[in-house]
This record gives C-alpha cells, structure tokens and sequence, in this order.
C-alpha cells in the first residue's frame, strides 16, 4: 500500500494533463536560434532538459519555464513550452504566483548564481521555506556572465575580476547550503557536462512534491573557463567528487579509497583514508533524514577554492506539506464557511473611509 506522502504526490501530479500522444526531445525544442557563446554549458543542460522532459508525459500546454535575467534566463525561449523571461532575481516570486493559482502546471524556474543569489536571494530563501511546488534549476558557473566578467556570489574568495582588480573580499555563498538552511525539502547538486547524472537528479526532482532546487556546476568558457575541470577531469574527478546515493555508503577515490566518517568527539563529518578498521564508520548516506543536520555537514566539505571533496547528488528528499496544497484547502474552507464572496461588495465594504477637508 502507498503511504500518505506518496498518495499525496500522485495527487499533484494528476492535476497536470496528461499528453495525448507519446512526445520526443525534438517536441520541447523551439523555432528560437539558440544565442549563448559557442561552447557554454548551458547548451549541454538545455539539451538534457530538452531530453528529459518527454519522460514526464504532460502536455507542454501545461508545463512553464520562468526565468529571471542572465545568460541561463534565456532558457524559456528555447524551450517549446509557456515560459516567461521576467525580471532580475523574481523568478521564485513569480513563478510562486503561477503555481499556486494553476496547480494544473509543471513549473519550473531557470536561474543563475547571479540572479538568484544577489538580488533574487530573498525571493528564492521564501519559495523554498514554503515548500511551493516549483523546481528550481540554479546554474552556477561562478562569475557574471552576461554583464562581462564580473565576480558573483558565488566566486571564490581573492576572485580578480573586472569588478575586483585585487581579488574579491566577499565569502561566496554555497547554494546547496543556503537551501539546507532554508528548509528546503529537496536539495541536489550536479554537474553540465555529466548527462547521465544531470539527467537522474532531474528525474528525481520532478518526481518530488514541493519545491526542489538542483544546483549545476555550469562552464562559462568566455569569463571563467575551466572552473570546475576538476571535477569533470576523470582523474582527478576520482579524488574530488563525491557522488550520494541513498543508502549507500559515502566512498570515493580510485587510487586510495576515502571515506566520509561523522567525528565521535565533535559530531562533525570528515574525509578519512579508508581502511579495513574503520570501513564500519562510514557514513551511508541517508537523503530522507528528516533532521537537515548531516544534510547541511555533507554541503560543507568542498573546499570553496579547490574544489576537492565536493558532493553531488541528492544531498536532501524530504516530505513535507506542499504550500500549494495547503493554500487550496484553506480557500476552499473559506468558501464552504462564507460562501464565494464577491469583490465588488468587498472594496465598498465596512472598512473604508471618507476624506474631507
């Protein structure tokens, strides 16, 4: 039998229609000429997107892609779907609007570091506390791209820049620990050029109830070239990342095996050489924890500059009320209580006053 969670979500999901006939990627491609530098990774996750998005079988009449602005916010123009190119960082704002009056809709916001985090962060802190059923998909390549180079949010610290000759000050934001922080139920990180893994984490947040945010590790190759070769390079990828998976234990590296422990003194997690004597100490990663305490601990360990030691992959998936949901029953309840009300009586009602003099 389905628990409640899970009846819950196939609920939401049967608000959406369903496709009339069985869709390829070539249906969620528009007529638009797809205009972002020659060998951005943006066009590895639009084509991931495009790909992914049949598996779902709803009707692209229903399903809306909102974005803010940046090179990632032309995304709605290339996609054959609703969408809206809308303003700088009130993505999650809008889109909230959206979801809630037309629960009917697949929506999904596309962002950048930029966007979202500096004058779009308090839009984006709310949409994930409130749990609006919204996926959210941040591309962070770590610099501002469309403006020409200068240092973001995101941008490691002593970052040179255009807008920082002498290296940022600023101690960048990690995104995946800001949604933790948030409350966020569902919280992911991947990287553009892995299609197989982006395509999974996408997958898994589509199936989620509520708001989901997937952070992509996204190459600008014009202002910011090569800042996550460390994680792509297969080499050194072996000893860098570090891969989630439900159940499993938290293992990486190829040459000496290495694993994540929690510290029996301080409580907190660190990598350690794995061993015969302590194998039984690794951390199996446990995405459902309802507490976001080892969620939050594992989005710590990257190092901000190197970048070693960084997790991708579903680092949270928790069930939580959908605010859509709760928004609906209340108005509902409002309706039975006093009925469907009418705007007109209520702009002249008792509450209002006269001016004179």
């Amino acid at each position: 039998m389905p628990d409640t969670d899970e009846l819950r979500h196939n609920e939401l999901l049967q608000l959406v229609p369903k496709a009339e006939a069985k869709q390829s990627m070539k249906d969620f491609k528009s007529d638009q000429e797809v205009r972002w530098c020659p060998g951005c990774g943006d066009y590895a996750v639009l084509a991931a997107v495009q790909g992914f998005m049949p598996e779902l079988g709803l009707a692209k009449e229903n399903i809306t892609f909102v974005s803010g602005i940046g090179c990632s916010s032309r995304f709605p123009y290339y996609m054959n779907t609703y969408g809206m190119h809308s303003i700088h960082g009130r993505a999650p704002s809008i889109a909230t609007g959206l979801a809630t009056s037309r629960r009917d809709l697949s929506v999904w916001v596309v962002t950048g570091d930029g966007d979202a985090l500096s004058i779009g962060g308090n839009h984006l802190i709310h949409a994930l506390r409130r749990n609006v059923n919204l996926k959210i998909l941040l591309f962070n390549n770590r610099i501002y791209g469309l403006t020409k180079g200068q240092y973001s949010p995101t941008s490691e610290l002593g970052k040179v820049t255009k807008s920082t000759p002498m290296g940022s000050l600023d101690a960048p934001f990690n995104p995946v620990s800001l949604a933790i922080g948030a409350e966020a139920t569902f919280v992911a990180r991947t990287v553009d050029s892995d299609r197989k893994h982006l395509t999974s984490v996408l997958r898994a947040a589509a199936e989620h109830s509520g708001t989901a945010l997937v952070e992509i590790y996204q190459n600008c190759n014009i202002f910011n070239d090569g800042a996550f070769e460390v994680l792509k390079d297969k080499e050194q990828a072996a000893e860098a990342v570090i891969r989630l998976e439900h159940g499993q234990p938290i293992l990486f590296g190829s040459q000496e095996p290495k694993g994540v422990v929690r510290d029996p003194a301080t409580g907190d997690l660190q990598v350690v050489a794995v061993t015969e004597e302590n194998r039984s100490q690794v951390l199996v990663h446990d995405a459902h924890a309802q507490s976001p305490t080892t969620a939050f601990a594992l989005s710590r360990l990257a190092d901000a500059d190197t970048l070693h030691h960084t997790p991708i992959g579903v680092l949270r998936s928790v069930e939580r009320p959908v605010y859509d949901t709760l928004m609906s029953d209340q108005l509902d309840a409002a309706v039975e209580r006093d009925g469907k009300g009418d705007l007109g009586s209520l702009l002249a009602g008792n509450d209002t006053w006269t001016v004179i003099g």
